[in-house]
C-alpha cells in the first residue's frame, strides 16, 4: 500500500513538473503547419509499402537542444551534438537496398546539424562545392560533383516517395513540444511506430518567467542563474504519449562507469526501451548494423503485440 501511494505521489509530481514546463514554453509559431504535415505523412504511409502492408514510421531525433536565458535571446546554453548518428541512421532506415520492412522517417533535427545523405559534403558546401564560370554561370566543382549529385538525388527521392519528413528545432521548448506532437500522431499506428531518440537533450532550463527580458549585461558583474531540471519526459512518452511505440534511447557520459549506470537505470525505469551507450572515443560507422538489429527487434515486437 505504501509503495502504491509512493508511486502515485511520484507520478503526480512528474505530471506537475511536465505541466509547469509546457506552461513556461512559448507556443510553437507553426504548430498548425507541423500538425498538418505529421497527420498527412503518417496517413500516406499507412497506404504505402512495397510488400503490401503499411509502412512503419520512425521518428529519429538528432542534434542538440539549446536553453535560452533571455526572453529576447542573444546567447544560449547548448547541448552539443553534430547530428551524425541521427542523419546516418535516417539514411540506413529509409534505404531500399536491404531486404526488410519498409520504413518512413520523421527526422526531428537541430537546425544547422548533419543532414541525411549530406555527410560526404564539406563543412561549407556552398563555397567549397561551387565555382564561378563567368558572370552568369556557376557549376559544381568536379571534385565534389558526385557527392552533391548523391545528396540532391537521394534527398529529393526520399521526400518524393514519402519516406522522409524533416522538422527543425533549436530550443528545448521547441524540441519537446514537437516530440509530443509527433508521439501523439504516432499513436494511431500503435506498435508499428518507433521513436529513435538520438538527440542530446538539455537536462536543465530557465522558465520563461525567470528569464531576463533583454540581454543580460556582462558589465553587471558575475552572473548567478537558477536552472530548473527538465522533467523526465522519457517515462511519460512511453506511458502516455505513445504507449505502443518501440522506444530507443541513447546515453552519453564522459565517465564509462556513469554511462553503464545511467543506461541500466533507464532500462529499469522505462519498460520496452532499448538503450545503447555512446562511446567517448571515435568509432567507425556502426549505424548500419545497429539499424538492422533494431529493425529485427521491432519486427519481433510488432509480432508479439499482435498476438
Amino acid at each position: 500500500m505504501a509503495l502504491t501511494n509512493g508511486l502515485e505521489i511520484l507520478k503526480e509530481t512528474l505530471d506537475a513538473e511536465i505541466k509547469s514546463f509546457f506552461e513556461s514554453a512559448l507556443p510553437l509559431k507553426n504548430s498548425d503547419d507541423v500538425s498538418e504535415k505529421l497527420e498527412e505523412f503518417v496517413k500516406k504511409n499507412l497506404l504505402r509499402s512495397g510488400n503490401g502492408g503499411a509502412r512503419r514510421v520512425v521518428c529519429v531525433t538528432s542534434g542538440g537542444t539549446t536553453v535560452p536565458p533571455e526572453q529576447r535571446c542573444v546567447r544560449y546554453i547548448d547541448n552539443f551534438n553534430s547530428g551524425h548518428r541521427g542523419a546516418t541512421s535516417t539514411e540506413h532506415t529509409t534505404s531500399k537496398s536491404l531486404n526488410r520492412q519498409d520504413y518512413a522517417v520523421i527526422f526531428l533535427y537541430r537546425r544547422g546539424t548533419c543532414q541525411p545523405y549530406c555527410r560526404s559534403l564539406p563543412d561549407d558546401p556552398l563555397l567549397e562545392c561551387l565555382e564561378i564560370l563567368d558572370e552568369s554561370n556557376i557549376k559544381v566543382h568536379q571534385s565534389h560533383s558526385q557527392a552533391v549529385r548523391n545528396a540532391i538525388t537521394k534527398t529529393h527521392a526520399a521526400v518524393a516517395e514519402g519516406l522522409l519528413l524533416k522538422l527543425p528545432f533549436t530550443t528545448i521548448f521547441e524540441y519537446l513540444q514537437m516530440l509530443q506532437m509527433v508521439a501523439f500522431t504516432l499513436r494511431s499506428i500503435g506498435p508499428h511506430a518507433m521513436l529513435y531518440l538520438a538527440a542530446a537533450v538539455s537536462g536543465f532550463y530557465v522558465p520563461w518567467k525567470s528569464m531576463a527580458e533583454h540581454k543580460i549585461q556582462s558589465g553587471s558583474g558575475p552572473l548567478d542563474m537558477r536552472l530548473v531540471q527538465v522533467p523526465k519526459m522519457l517515462l511519460v512518452l512511453r506511458k502516455d504519449w505513445a504507449p505502443m511505440a518501440l522506444c530507443i534511447s541513447f546515453k552519453l557520459e564522459t565517465d564509462p562507469k556513469d554511462s553503464v549506470r545511467e543506461a541500466d537505470m533507464a532500462l529499469r525505469n522505462n519498460e520496452n526501451i532499448s538503450v545503447r551507450r555512446n562511446k567517448s572515443l571515435g568509432v567507425d560507422d556502426v549505424e548500419s548494423a545497429l539499424i538492422e538489429l533494431i529493425v529485427e527487434r521491432h519486427s519481433a515486437y510488432v509480432e508479439n503485440s499482435d498476438l
